[in-house]
């Protein structure tokens, strides 16, 4: 299968130019990249300048952008206000974290790249109509605000009661919005499973977070190589193969105490997964 990675593996740490010049060196010959401002500030122009020079003189490609969870630098610890959710019932408020994806989305005019990933509402937030309602509101307009920008937005299946893989179809059905997935394994193994969830999706996936964790916690470990994983991998490697070319293997990763070289860890769960 293809290959690509999240720079969600290094989010704690700025996006530069050595780091996507390790990515490259490791032989990774796609990324995407995590927008939260302490790693990418996709309202620094200086920055995505940078990037932008650098994606035109290298071989790797950007698959990829995922668009902001939070609009603080610290990771949403600033408070409530600092979450971008496109459930936001009121239209004012969610008329700003609109803004606040599309700026992520002015990248493309910079560095293209093929397609955003956009969660519907945060972890664990409960089931409501209404908040279809807003979602459905939100992503019209991104929609068409991305179009014009050469991006596809694909949902995610997150572990909540908007964005399993049922609700997902449950939410094209009431508003035919027509979109495609990304289908991520840990998230799905907290879910309906992975079997179910992958047969639910498959048709419309384009692209994929692969990473472990326990069933419980969206710990996002390293597969084979983490304590407390327990996808089974050769099921999940037999569907994933099933529609390999809708997407490529994608690992989206948490960064782990004590890995060294992490980059090295990354090229051994690929080939352990296609070994699989």
């Amino acid at each position: 299968m293809n290959h690509a990675l999240s720079t969600h593996l290094f989010v704690n740490h700025r996006l530069t130019v050595a780091l996507l010049s390790r990515i490259e060196q490791a032989g990774i010959p796609a990324v995407e990249i995590f927008c939260a401002r302490q790693h990418l500030d996709y309202r620094e122009k200086a920055q995505v300048a940078e990037l932008g020079y650098w994606f035109r003189d290298s071989q790797i490609k950007l698959h990829s952008l995922h668009a902001p969870i939070y609009n603080d630098e610290i990771w949403g610890r600033s408070g409530p206000h600092a979450v971008i959710s496109i459930t936001e019932p009121v239209k004012g408020r969610r008329l700003e974290m609109v803004d606040e994806i599309k700026r992520a989305l002015d990248i493309a005019e910079v560095v293209p790249f093929r397609y955003l990933v956009q969660h519907i509402g945060v972890a664990g937030e409960e089931f409501d109509e209404r908040k279809f309602d807003a979602a459905f509101a939100a992503l019209e307009e991104l929609n068409l605000f991305a179009r014009q920008r050469g991006v596809e937005i694909l949902l995610e299946n997150i572990p909540n009661e908007l964005a399993s893989a049922a609700r997902l179809l449950q939410f094209q059905e009431l508003t035919h919005i027509g979109l495609n997935y990304a289908f991520d394994t840990g998230h799905a193994h907290m879910n309906e499973g992975i079997e179910k969830a992958f047969n639910l999706m498959k048709d419309r996936i384009r692209s994929t977070h692969v990473h472990d964790n326990n069933g419980k916690e969206d710990s996002h470990l390293f597969p084979f190589l983490s304590e407390g994983g327990a996808i089974d991998w050769k099921n999940a490697m037999r569907l994933l193969r099933s529609r390999e070319a809708q997407y490529p293997l994608l690992l989206e990763l948490k960064e782990q105490p004590g890995v060294a070289h992490p980059l090295d860890s990354v090229k051994e769960v690929f080939d352990r997964l296609e070994n699989q």
